[in-house]
């Protein structure tokens, strides 16, 4: 895969003034299993979803459960619709064929999405197909890249996920400069998928888990951020959205700051 020489410079917010500290250089990160903008109330309701998104003003987001022209949805590119609203730069990443369409995950960008892959994971047979959907994001007209990753494991099967894992530590764990992988990983913080990753990479968290199901009144976290390498960023806030109608997951909201 392409490696990332340069550490990333993100967003300035404000500029400083004679004699005060230096503005903090920081990223707003969401990610999110938006259930194909199907709500517990049973409505389809994309624009709801893309308002829980627009309110977080993120940089970059992972979506997670997201269909491409499937009948289940009336035709719909979520992707390009959820760009629309929000007025972010879109990718779609296609897992499986579904419904006369496509089914599988997002990526939205504040920036230009200089580069797009998609990633299949292991999989078994009569399994759903994993995807790693990985963009090489520019911060800004003349900033340097990063790449953005959004997954999502396999929801049964432990020892599958273990392999999932491994793969994706495989494909970015050792790249160089600075990666950020968000998803829904079907794992909880002391499940053996996440000890997988935490060799080379680092939760975003602050402390106590970040409850994201069942979305009601969450007991489990399963979604995350991680990055590496490690040491590369400072986690300043994190937060799951109290949100609890519009899809089944809570969205979890990190921000990171960044290097000088």
């Amino acid at each position: 895969m392409r490696t990332f020489a340069l550490l990333v410079a993100a967003v300035v917010v404000g500029a400083p003034a004679g004699g005060e500290e230096p503005a903090r250089r920081s990223l707003r990160v969401l990610t999110y299993n938006i259930h194909h903008g199907e709500g517990t109330d049973g409505k389809l309701d994309l624009e709801r979803i893309a308002k829980v998104i627009s309110d977080t003003k993120p940089d970059l987001v992972a979506v997670q459960e997201v269909d491409r022209k499937a009948k289940r949805t009336g035709g719909a590119d979520q992707t390009a619709e959820l760009a629309r609203f929000t007025g972010l730069h879109g990718r779609f990443g296609r897992a499986i064929d579904f419904q006369g369409g496509e089914y599988g995950q997002a990526v939205l960008s504040r920036f230009p999405v200089r580069g797009f892959k998609v990633h299949e994971l292991p999989n078994e047979g009569g399994r759903e197909q994993r995807i790693a959907a990985a963009a090489e994001v520019q911060l800004g007209d003349k900033g340097p890249a990063l790449l953005f990753v959004s997954t999502h494991l396999d929801h049964q099967k432990d020892d599958l996920r273990q392999k999932q894992a491994a793969k994706l530590d495989e494909l970015f764990g050792k790249a160089k400069g600075l990666v950020i992988l968000a998803g829904d990983l079907n794992a909880t913080p002391d499940s053996k998928p996440l000890a997988v990753l935490a060799k080379n990479w680092k939760s975003a968290e602050t402390g106590k888990p970040l409850l994201t199901i069942p979305v009601e009144k969450p007991t489990k976290q399963i979604d995350f951020v991680l990055h590496r390498p490690a040491d590369g960023l400072k986690v300043t806030e994190t937060r799951v959205l109290a949100e609890a109608v519009a899809s089944d997951h809570r969205a979890v909201l990190v921000v990171l700051e960044l290097p000088e």
